[in-house]
């Protein structure tokens, strides 16, 4: 196989693999019992398995937030929290932002963060929207359009740094 084949069915293996995923957006009454579940079962995998770090997840926040969840083969493969003005911070915030590691370099970070912030602005207005982000995904971050807006600091031992989206 030469280089310039495998490039091009890298590229159109992405670019099918991102259309195969169906977006849903629900607020928390509207979650069924199987895909709060699957979420919960998502964020356990990656925040306190993957990345060693016990931190309490139920943090009151979830029952006032929307939930953007990304499936494919019905499997939760990504998965946002998009949290209203004034539960989290004064503008609206998406977090618990994660990535199945079965799903993990074709993309579907971007895609998912660009769908969250057009929910966000759907469901809030074009306001501001605020993340506090770990602070490798910095530039990852940045290319969508978030600046910093606080020093570092350590969040459950990972180091973090505020962002807005204005």
């Amino acid at each position: 196989m030469n280089f310039h084949f495998f490039i091009s069915y890298f590229s159109v293996s992405h670019f099918l693999f991102l259309h195969m995923i169906t977006w849903h957006c629900k607020n928390f009454d509207e979650l069924s019992p199987h895909e709060l579940y699957a979420i919960l079962q998502l964020r356990n995998e990656v925040f306190a398995v993957e990345q060693n770090c016990v931190y309490p997840d139920m943090d009151n926040k979830d029952q006032y937030s929307n939930h953007l969840m990304g499936w494919h083969d019905n499997k939760l493969i990504a998965y946002t929290r998009i949290i209203p003005p004034g539960v989290a911070y004064p503008e609206a915030s998406i977090g618990r932002v994660v990535i199945s590691p079965s799903a993990r370099r074709m993309g579907i970070g971007k895609e998912l963060m660009e769908q969250s912030i057009e929910q966000a602005h759907n469901l809030y207005g074009k306001t501001p929207i605020k993340i506090g982000a770990q602070l490798y995904l910095l530039n990852f971050y940045t290319r969508l359009g978030f600046v910093p807006t606080s020093d570092i600091y350590l969040e459950d031992g990972i180091e973090h740094i505020e962002m807005i989206r204005s």
